[in-house]
């Protein structure tokens, strides 16, 4: 059975699908990565290599109120970037239920951690 290997755009980390698996998805139905929670919508669902996601967000969990929420494009392209004392960078985005301040590290590799 061949395997169809995704990279996820946050982590890189190799997604497996089988023809069984994409069988089961149609477009517009929402993919999780097992590592980093990304969100991925099917945007095309064809023969063979003819697949194609499109990232949503990144759920995360807020430090201080406990809330999940998605880190979306629209947030991380508003967010202020920053560099912090040892020269990584990192963006600030707000929890969306208590305001709080959240910093997403970027690394070589990956758009958000």
């Amino acid at each position: 059975m061949p395997i169809l290997e995704i990279e996820c755009p946050i982590c890189a980390e190799v997604l497996e699908l089988t023809d069984e698996d994409r069988a089961e998805l149609s477009v517009g139905d929402v993919i999780v990565c097992d590592s980093c929670n990304a969100e991925m919508e099917v945007t095309r669902s064809g023969e063979g290599e003819d697949f194609e996601l499109d990232l949503l967000g990144v759920l995360t969990v807020c430090p201080g109120c406990g809330e999940e929420f998605d880190v979306t494009d629209e947030m991380l392209a508003a967010a202020p970037l920053l560099e912090s004392p040892d020269g990584s960078q990192v963006s600030v985005v707000e929890c969306p239920h208590c305001r709080a301040k959240i910093e997403l590290e970027f690394t070589e590799g990956s758009d958000a951690e």
